[in-house]
């Protein structure tokens, strides 16, 4: 589905990621773990157009996008649910989904969209007209989420889904990820919390300081020496 070839990214004419390459097979959730400041945001924000890559290849589906503004992506089935959640906070939850849906025109499919929003996240439903900045951390996390849904994406990016949430609501975040994939969609996901991550992939790239160092199945690289060194603290 998603192909990465040798993509480089500087920021202020600093080389922030040197010649990444990995693929999202359909179907599939990848992970790219790493410490703070790997570049693994820069990546995913690089592959939903927010950061022009200076190099390399971005393919969704065999069709290059790297040129593409970050709408045109939206399009072609692919949706960014950012670091940090980037929420309206005075706006409702309701109206906060109905944004993730800025590029449909179907209204009807609107509708049903918001309905499989609401059974993913019953919790939302009963707060769909409370404002989004009185949400806790794990709620405002759904509504990131459901208004990445909204746009109907093939491929799903997720960047920290677990920055700032309660242990108990990162289980119930990333139990909802699989079976947002379980149902069809592709996800890239990047995430600090190593352990949760690889538990959940199906394969997962290791990122040092810009360069992937390290690739394989999520209980191939809970096995390994490095990962359980650098990142599980055994």
């Amino acid at each position: 589905m998603l192909r990465v070839r040798d993509v480089r990214i500087s920021h202020a004419r600093v080389p922030a990621v040197h010649g990444v390459s990995f693929e999202v097979p359909a179907g599939r959730i990848v992970a790219i773990v790493g410490a703070n400041g790997a570049g693994k945001s820069t990546i995913l924000r690089a592959v939903a157009g927010l950061n022009r890559a200076d190099s390399g290849e971005i393919l969704l589906e065999g069709r290059a996008i790297q040129r593409l503004p970050a709408h045109r992506r939206v399009s072609l089935g692919l949706a960014l649910v950012p670091e940090g959640r980037h929420l309206f906070p005075r706006h409702t939850v309701e109206r906060n989904l109905e944004l993730g849906a800025y590029t449909r025109r179907d209204r009807s499919g609107v509708a049903e969209s918001l309905d499989l929003v609401y059974r993913t996240f019953p919790a939302l439903a009963g707060r769909r007209s409370q404002l989004a900045g009185t949400l806790s951390g794990g709620e405002q996390q759904m509504v990131a989420i459901g208004r990445g849904l909204m746009s109907r994406p093939r491929l799903l990016l997720l960047d920290e889904p677990s920055w700032g949430i309660a242990p108990i609501l990162v289980t119930k975040i990333l139990d909802t990820i699989a079976a947002i994939n379980a149902a069809g969609v592709s996800v890239l996901l990047v995430e600090q919390n190593v352990r949760r991550a690889l538990a959940l992939a199906h394969h997962a790239y290791v990122l040092q300081t810009g360069r992937i160092v390290l690739e394989g199945s999520g209980p191939e690289l809970l096995g390994s020496d490095l990962v359980k060194r650098a990142y599980l603290a055994l």
